[in-house]
């Protein structure tokens, strides 16, 4: 039976050293880390995370905004209210909460936000420093997934990583992390041919498919490492990962639940990229 990699306790864990940081940081330079959090309508799965992230950015001692704006709120409007935070040198993390709604380009969104302040880690340029070997800012859910492994020391150096998922958000940032750690990475998706015999030969198997229940013990070798990534809801409105938890649990070395696996360790990074970014600033 699998060890259970807990999210929870390792996020509560880093919070509390994180929350330690910062006060040092405040007392010796007299540097708050500020996050302002952009929120475009009323979706609410986006109201649960940006509430969640607040009560994270106050717990560390951080200053803390969130910016609600109106659906209706223009392309221009949001980019107006970006310009600002870039030019507020008492923040060092800007995040704009995605998806946004139809009528704003996300992308011309993303591009606008000073790459030093994106602490989401999805500026083209921070993309491009991951890509080349050189990470500052990262994509925060691949990022929480490297703390889990160095944590439980899970050696991932000569082994085979198999990523299921190809997301800008996770799925390609999580491959370049393990090749940063000289694993050998295949990253796989929905249209890869003979899927489970891909997976099945993996060491380390993350999965973000965005399916509930998508991988079952077929996909699994005996003893491989195995990290859900996926948030779904069955048909009762039950909280389920993208992995069939209990039949492959029997086979896997180690396995993250849903909830309290890789979701609390998302929001955990963003903090410490926050604080980083902000430690940065004095040199700046």
């Amino acid at each position: 039976m699998a060890q259970i990699i807990d999210g929870k306790a390792l996020a509560q864990k880093m919070q509390k050293k994180l929350a330690e940081k910062v006060a040092r940081l405040k007392a010796e330079k007299g540097i708050v880390p500020g996050l302002v959090v952009i929120l475009v309508g009323e979706n609410p799965a986006s109201q649960v995370y940006v509430r969640n992230k607040e009560h994270s950015a106050l717990a560390a001692g951080f200053k803390s905004q969130v910016v609600r704006l109106p659906e209706s709120t223009s392309q221009e409007e949001l980019l107006d209210v970006i310009a600002i935070y870039n030019a507020d040198t008492s923040f060092h993390g800007i995040l704009v909460q995605l998806p946004l709604p139809d009528h704003i380009n996300e992308e011309a969104v993303l591009l606008a936000i000073d790459p030093n302040k994106d602490v989401d880690g999805f500026h083209p340029m921070n993309m491009g420093r991951l890509w080349s070997g050189h990470p500052v800012m990262v994509p925060c859910t691949p990022a929480g997934i490297m703390e889990m492994f160095k944590d439980y020391h899970i050696d991932l150096e000569g082994k085979h990583a198999v990523v299921i998922g190809r997301s800008n958000i996770v799925g390609k940032p999580m491959a370049q992390l393990l090749l940063n750690k000289n694993a050998t990475v295949t990253l796989t998706h929905s249209r890869t041919h003979h899927l489970a015999e891909v997976a099945k030969k993996a060491d380390i198997l993350v999965v973000a498919i965005g399916r509930g229940h998508f991988v079952t013990k077929n996909f699994v070798k005996e003893g491989a490492v195995v990290i859900d990534v996926g948030m779904n809801r069955d048909e009762n409105g039950k909280l389920i990962g993208d992995v069939k938890y209990d039949e492959v649990a029997e086979l896997a070395s180690y396995i993250t639940p849903v909830p309290g696996g890789v979701g609390p360790m998302t929001i955990t990074m963003l903090m410490e990229q926050t604080y980083e970014s902000a430690l940065r600033s004095v040199n700046r």
